[in-house]
């Protein structure tokens, strides 16, 4: 699933700050050094994607409390873990498929160019998770908007390209890719003057299914975008395969990547 975009608006990003009532803030590993702890950071602020201030303000403090009862100071695996909360480790066989299907999100997002990326987990609370920038500088314009519906609808077609199956992974959700494309690709039809049929019309839709439901006609002209977009991501995919293919393993092994390490393996030489 896609996380952490707003169209039309800025990111909503939290900012994280350990403190530990005067101890300093915490331990670092004997052996670490400045790289060391900007990765550790990294790290923790990649895990916490989609989690809210308040959820980070618990976890912060459950991990310090456990860390005083054991007569210890806060460690990094303190707060890591409580990210994590007490979930089970994802199966083997639905961590592959979400790699697959957030490594899609990303290269499109990076062949695109529709801006910058912040990290990946397929270890949220909620399965996989991204968090992407978009340019602001970037013309408002119809062949853009067909950019953002290829980037998402690029988790599907990267699971049909790999595992020649879909899961529901990709909707189900009033903010799941097939819902947040299915909006944009109506407002295209609808709203923003590049419709099919009457572009200069401005019709308004509150509830894009009852607008779908009732117009098959409409519904028609929306799905085709979508499928333009789907077969535009499987192509973009394919082109950058190798990136593509390193990313996957190297998401499934790490289970979280930040932005940093997400573009080292995007536009390494092979």
């Amino acid at each position: 699933m896609m996380g952490n975009i707003k169209i039309g608006g800025p990111m909503n990003e939290i900012e994280i700050i350990l403190e530990d009532d005067g101890e300093r803030g915490i331990d670092r590993p004997e052996t670490a050094e400045q790289d060391n702890l900007v990765q550790a950071l990294r790290r923790l602020a990649t895990r916490a994607m989609g989690l809210t201030g308040a959820d980070i303000e618990r976890i912060v403090r459950e991990a310090r409390l456990k860390a005083r009862r054991e007569k210890r100071r806060l460690t990094y695996a303190d707060v890591e873990a409580g990210i994590r909360g007490h979930r089970p480790p994802v199966p083997y066989d639905v961590r592959w498929r979400f790699a697959i299907h957030e490594s899609g999100h990303a290269v499109v997002h990076h062949a695109l160019r529709l801006g910058s990326i912040k990290g990946l987990t397929i270890d949220a609370k909620d399965g996989g998770h991204n968090a992407v920038t978009f340019a602001t500088n970037a013309p408002d314009t119809e062949a853009w908007y067909e950019r953002l519906l290829a980037m998402l609808m690029a988790g599907r077609a990267a699971e049909l390209i790999v595992l020649k199956t879909v899961s529901g992974g990709s909707g189900g959700a009033e903010e799941s890719d097939l819902a947040r494309a299915t909006r944009i690709a109506l407002d295209m039809e609808q709203s923003l003057g590049f419709g099919g049929r009457h572009p200069l019309l401005y019709l308004e839709h509150k509830n894009p299914t009852t607008s779908l439901s009732r117009d098959a006609e409409l519904a028609g002209r929306v799905h085709r975008r979508l499928e333009f977009a789907q077969a535009r991501a499987t192509e973009v995919i394919i082109e950058n395969r190798q990136a593509f293919d390193r990313l996957v393993r190297a998401l499934f092994d790490a289970q979280a990547l930040d932005g940093q390490a997400v573009m080292d393996i995007l536009v390494a030489e092979t």
